[in-house]
């Protein structure tokens, strides 16, 4: 026996459901071969990469490294920073390698790479040359506050790490995006205009429109705005720009401009600059014990040898925190998704460019429930024309709208 529910009187009656599949069989199953044959080398490489920074930073390994390649430059406590920092570095990439590789060639059977193999290790080495740059002052910076107070360096570090990350979000698109991309102003016409005065009408002031040439590496569609004041700017792939319709790429800059109409650039560089912060902290604390020290092989948190200890604690609590750091990302993901609809009132074209991005990125459209929860950024795609659909159902129609 089944309940039925009369209608109210006066009320509009409930839109007919639309039962037509949004993915076939074929493209959901698609979706899982490509997830299913990638998760393996992405989990690999993450576990292979924290595997070896424990390794070498809780036994008395990474201070013989330490000392080992800082001997081959002379010996001296400089020599020792500076050299150990760099194998640290060079030697965690490596780790990674295999594993990046053959997840690259996943992507490459499901037609995802443009690339050649010699593109790719280029991007590779421009990697490591970006890390070397950046952990190299870094790990002197920091040698140099424990040299002056081993006890209490972390109070000032916490302080500088709070302002390089900072920096760095303001800087990244200006110094680390042209390493790999290529940038230029959108040809002036209706599309560029189109994007420009969604920008105007959302109250979003940006500097350009720039599109990026993804194409030299990959068929995925993209769009974001990045920087922030000065350098913010609309940035659109020209794989998106060739692929998708002129409207569905108003939406997916309507998504991004949820983003910083809602403060998400700026909140999470300062929610990044207080955890920087507050690892630095907790760093400082755990380099006060005596027992991780002695295992590590290191004399005290001024020792070079105390390098890996405090690499692989800090690996560890970025690998606890991931979980967390995706959970809020699907929230604010969400709701640059409801901004991109309210800015816009068009979730049909909102569900069709959620279909187009999943198809064409190959994307697991409903992935494993822990999947998602643990290393997911974005709500799925189903989840995210559900979404849309019971927003759509929620707004007014134009007979109910006085006048």
């Amino acid at each position: 026996m089944t309940d039925s529910v009369s209608p109210t009187p006066g009320a509009h009656p409930a839109p007919t459901p639309d039962f037509t599949p949004d993915f076939t069989p074929a493209q959901r199953a698609r979706g899982r071969a490509l997830r299913r044959a990638q998760l393996p080398w992405a989990l690999g490489g993450r576990l292979a990469g924290l595997a070896l920074t424990l390794l070498l930073g809780l036994t008395p390994a990474g201070a013989g490294l330490v000392s080992a390649v800082g001997g081959w430059f002379g010996g001296s406590r400089t020599a020792e920073v500076l050299a150990g920092a760099a194998a640290l570095v060079v030697l965690g990439q490596l780790a990674q390698l295999p594993f990046g590789a053959g997840a690259r060639s996943v992507r490459a059977r499901f037609g995802l790479v443009t690339q050649g193999w010699a593109g790719w290790a280029v991007d590779v080495l421009r990697g490591l040359a970006l890390a070397l740059v950046l952990a190299l002052p870094v790990a002197f910076g920091l040698y140099a506050l424990t040299d002056r107070s081993p006890e209490y360096w972390w109070l000032p570090a916490a302080g500088a790490a709070a302002l390089l990350t900072a920096a760095l979000s303001f800087l990244y698109p200006l110094l680390v995006e042209p390493v790999f991309n290529r940038f230029t102003p959108m040809e002036p016409g209706p599309l560029r205009e189109a994007l420009l005065g969604l920008a105007e009408r959302d109250g979003v002031r940006v500097r350009d429109v720039l599109v990026a040439d993804a194409s030299r590496r990959t068929t995925a569609l993209n769009a974001y705005v990045s920087g922030l004041g000065a350098t913010r700017r609309i940035v659109a792939y020209d794989t998106l720009l060739s692929t998708a319709e002129p409207r569905e790429v108003e939406l997916v800059v309507a998504h991004e401009l949820g983003h910083v109409k809602h403060r998400d650039v700026l909140t999470g560089t300062v929610l990044g600059a207080v955890g920087a912060a507050a690892v630095v902290a907790l760093l400082g604390l755990a380099s006060g014990w005596d027992a991780l020290l002695s295992a590590a092989g290191a004399a005290d948190a001024a020792d070079p040898r105390s390098m890996p200890l405090l690499a692989a604690l800090a690996a560890l609590l970025g690998a606890l925190s991931g979980p967390v750091q995706c959970a809020v990302s699907r929230t604010v993901e969400t709701r640059a998704d409801r901004h991109a609809l309210e800015l816009t009132g068009d979730p049909e074209q909102f569900i069709a460019m959620q279909r187009r991005l999943a198809l064409t990125n190959v994307s697991d459209v409903d992935p494993p429930r822990v999947l998602e929860l643990l290393f997911a950024t974005h709500p799925s795609a189903t989840r995210r024309i559900a979404a849309a659909r019971a927003w759509q159902a929620r707004r007014p129609s134009t007979s109910e709208i006085v006048v």
